[in-house]
């Protein structure tokens, strides 16, 4: 499975999170996640060495809040993000894709998961008609030519 995020990517979408406030890790990890619909979910072990690394470079401070502690961003960090903004916007484009592919994976899971258990409901009454096979090929082929004609394959 290819890396969530290109080579530097996830330091300046941590930039961006930042962006908007101080945030602990644990918020960080959680924006991530619903950002990507819950199909990627960082670790403390991928976040907390990028946060570090971001402060040692003075695009970040810390300050203590309770037990955990807050990261902000600091001129230095608004500065590389303004920099970066065109990068920004392609790692934005990039989760959007992939999100949205997740989205259609879903779609075509649900659908066959739905059609799989009408088509089983219905066989414990007797056996499927060849002109409920017929429909079932028929509309699939369909559905299938349809897709591809919008996708230009």
């Amino acid at each position: 499975m290819p890396p969530v995020f290109a080579h530097g990517a996830l330091r300046l979408y941590l930039l961006a999170l930042l962006e908007s406030g101080p945030k602990h890790g644990y918020e960080l990890m959680k924006a991530l996640k619903d950002r990507f619909g819950g199909t990627y979910a960082p670790s403390a072990g991928t976040i907390y060495p990028r946060l570090g690394k971001l402060e040692e470079d003075g695009l970040v401070s810390t300050e203590p809040a309770g037990r955990r502690t807050n990261y902000h961003i600091t001129a230095a960090g608004l500065t590389e993000l303004d920099r970066r903004r065109d990068d920004l916007a392609g790692v934005e484009k990039g989760i959007a894709v992939s999100v949205q592919r997740r989205d259609v994976e879903l779609m075509l899971q649900r659908f066959g998961d739905d059609v799989r258990a009408d088509l089983r409901q219905y066989a414990q009454g007797g056996p499927i008609g060849p002109a409920t096979l017929e429909t079932v090929r028929t509309v699939l082929a369909e559905a299938q030519a349809a897709i591809r004609g919008n996708l230009r394959i």
